[in-house]
């Protein structure tokens, strides 16, 4: 499969990057500094935020605000890749996106429901509207998407072993890593059901 991804050098995006380069597929990583993106692979090409979308058969992107100053990254860049898609032609892509843009599960567990998910989304309201617009960029795009909604993002090495919800979060999910979340979003691409879904994924 031919992959684009957006982000590439992020700490979503770079896992995304390798990952797929391991699995075989054949990947375009558009980044903004090239120097910043520290593999070598047959099956990689560098492209820069300027290069127009070449045909492909995915776009997953790892772009998402780094803190609450950095203004609307996500939705910005998101807008500029479906148009981008249009273009091309293509039309499957996967984000990267936050559990807490998506509602509260009926059963989720007391500390999360009344303590955590609230202090979070006071703290990062900024972050996660952005993250709530970038899907409603999706939406209304006509692409066929996926929205990966991982809780606090950690850094440990890639399992395979998660949990995942098709249009909700894992009950009592805390955290997952980035490498983790890099594979529930590598995994998406196969999964017909998760075409215009958010999925929640954690450990």
């Amino acid at each position: 499969m031919k992959i684009t991804v957006f982000g590439a050098t992020g700490g979503v995006g770079g896992h995304v990057v390798r990952q797929a380069l391991d699995a075989g597929h054949q990947v375009t990583a558009v980044v903004r500094d090239p120097k910043r993106l520290h593999v070598e692979h047959a099956e990689l090409r560098v492209a820069t935020m300027a290069d127009a979308l070449e045909p492909c058969d995915a776009v997953l992107s790892g772009i998402g605000p780094k803190g609450r100053k950095e203004g609307p990254v996500a939705s910005t860049a998101t807008r500029g890749i479906v148009r981008a898609m249009a273009d091309a032609g293509v039309r499957r892509i996967v984000v990267v996106s936050a559990a807490p843009v998506g509602p509260v599960a009926e059963d989720e567990t007391f500390l999360n429901r009344r303590v955590l998910l609230p202090f979070i989304g006071a703290v990062l309201r900024d972050v996660y509207a952005d993250l709530a617009a970038m899907e409603d960029v999706l939406r209304g795009s006509g692409v066929d998407w996926t929205a990966v909604r991982p809780p606090k993002l950690v850094d440990k090495p890639l399992t395979g072993e998660y949990r995942s919800v098709v249009g909700g979060n894992p009950r009592g999910g805390y955290s997952i890593s980035r490498a983790d979340t890099a594979h529930a979003m590598l995994a998406a691409l196969a999964d017909p059901a998760t075409v215009g879904q958010s999925v929640g994924v954690a450990y």
